[in-house]
């Protein structure tokens, strides 16, 4: 008896797998309501649930807190070896970017901002949270933090566009080494609610180190990811 329920959840999986895979169910669509399912497939909530959530784990499905489920469209490609921005990577797959500042102001850094940065103990920092869409789905949360030192003015300026152009505008940088930290996580209060998930939800912590041409410290990026949303590549030369 203990095997029906597995029986169960394989079959929606498979059942759902094949619609998407045939574009009967196309991509940021939403799928019926949970009960709804459940009466389609003539089987349990809590079996249509853990369907939807092993469904979920292979990205082809994910859930929006108090919204339901919708189906989820392909990977970002994200090429640790491109200087491009997040609107360009994403323009260059066949993608629509969009950014959303959050806010921005003037905060005391954290120990570990504070050593990312190369800062002294107490000292103050930029941080610039933003939201950013593709294809409408909130995919991705983004904390930056950058030392105030190099960019005198910047709160004034307009800041839900590419920062990439404004250093260069307005401050004549440019990005040269970039490091990163990639690492699983799961998502912090401030990241979750932007992505309108559970906090602890499963998600991909990337941390970027960046310097410009002149070897200088000038920001850090702390990207929280929906898990199902990007595919990391790196090429060796």
């Amino acid at each position: 008896m203990r095997s029906l329920p597995a029986r169960a959840v394989t079959a929606i999986c498979q059942a759902l797998q094949e619609q998407i895979e045939h574009g009967l169910l196309a991509p940021g669509g939403k799928l019926p309501a949970e009960r709804v399912l459940s009466e389609v497939f003539a089987t349990t909530r809590i079996t249509l649930r853990e369907a939807l959530v092993q469904l979920e784990a292979q990205g082809l499905v994910y859930r929006e807190e108090r919204r339901g489920w919708f189906v989820a469209g392909r990977r970002l490609i994200y090429d640790l070896g491109e200087r491009s921005h997040f609107e360009v990577m994403v323009r260059r797959q066949g993608r629509e970017p969009a950014t959303e500042l959050l806010s921005a102001r003037l905060v005391p850094a954290s120990a570990a901002i504070c050593a990312r940065l190369g800062l002294a103990g107490l000292s103050s920092v930029i941080q610039v949270c933003r939201l950013r869409r593709i294809d409408g789905r909130a995919v991705l949360y983004v904390e930056r933090y950058l030392n105030p030192g190099y960019f005198p003015g910047i709160l004034e300026l307009e800041l839900g566009g590419s920062l990439t152009q404004t250093y260069a505008r307005y401050y004549g940088i440019e990005y040269g080494q970039v490091c990163f930290e990639v690492l699983p996580t799961a998502l912090p209060g401030a990241a979750a609610g932007a992505l309108k998930v559970s906090v602890g939800s499963p998600g991909l912590n990337i941390t970027r180190i960046n310097s410009d041409r002149q070897g200088r410290v000038i920001d850090c990026d702390l990207e929280y990811w929906r898990h199902d949303a990007i595919c990391i590549r790196a090429i060796a030369r």
